[in-house]
């Protein structure tokens, strides 16, 4: 009974990405608004890096060392799977000696969000051993979820303001982003082990670091002026948006 809530649970969360889908997908955006919303979702991804780091990190900075220090172990995890991470998309992404197009972009933005998201599904049901249900399903609505909407911003940010944009493809996007979150919440009911959570930390800190790259240098060479403002403003917007929702 208790896996099948943990289930249930992990779905709501991973499926509540598709909550700002109807945004993202909207088709008659301004110039304004389309960079605004780019800057937004940079900032957000910025924010998740920090975020997966801070889990990793917990796990490494253990105090091993005569009460200091890190982990070499769980170091050499994370620096491996980091460089995957990185590596995978970037291999995949030049795979055809062209920079990514704005669909695949989303694609890969996804896989990176679904790797974090798979992690915060192993958090899941692993917590259903020591907080009880009471305390999983505070974290679920106040936590998780509510930071789960936010990343849908990232995935369909590429895709703004292009025309004859794929609306399956997007949502098939959304759906690689978000269902991690549900294969994480079954597997980590039964199995939890710190070097699964860095493994997976460092695979998503690799990804998420690599597609935050050509955002960046879209958003930056395309604006000038005052437009240059609002990318600056609303990237700094984005990585406070993913603080105040973390804080919860």
């Amino acid at each position: 009974m208790e896996f099948y809530v943990v289930l249930i649970l992990s779905t709501i969360m991973g499926l509540s990405i598709f909550v700002s889908y109807p945004l993202v997908v909207h088709g008659k955006l301004s110039r304004k608004m389309s960079t605004y919303l780019n800057g937004f979702a940079i900032g957000i991804l910025i924010f998740l890096i920090a975020d997966v780091f801070s889990d990793a990190a917990s796990i490494m900075y253990n105090g091993s060392l005569y009460g200091y220090g890190s982990s070499l172990p769980y170091d050499a995890e994370f620096v491996l799977s980091l460089t995957t991470g990185f590596g995978l998309l970037y291999i995949a992404s030049m795979a055809s000696g062209k920079e990514p197009q704005m669909a695949r972009l989303s694609i890969l933005i996804a896989v990176g969000i679904g790797l974090q998201n798979l992690t915060e599904g192993l958090v899941l049901g692993s917590l259903l051993f020591r907080i009880g249900l009471l305390g999983i399903t505070y974290v679920l609505v106040l936590g998780f979820t509510i930071q789960n909407i936010t990343e849908g911003f990232p995935i369909g940010a590429p895709t703004l303001g292009t025309p004859n944009r794929s609306k399956v493809i997007l949502a098939s996007a959304f759906m690689i982003g978000g269902l991690p979150t549900i294969i994480g919440g079954a597997a980590g009911y039964y199995f939890s082990s710190p070097s699964f959570n860095v493994i997976f930390d460092g695979l998503a800190v690799g990804a998420i670091f690599y597609i935050i790259l050509p955002m960046l240098r879209s958003i930056f060479l395309k604006n000038s002026g005052s437009a240059l403002g609002i990318a600056y403003f609303s990237v700094f917007m984005g990585f406070t948006v993913g603080l105040l929702v973390n804080l919860i």
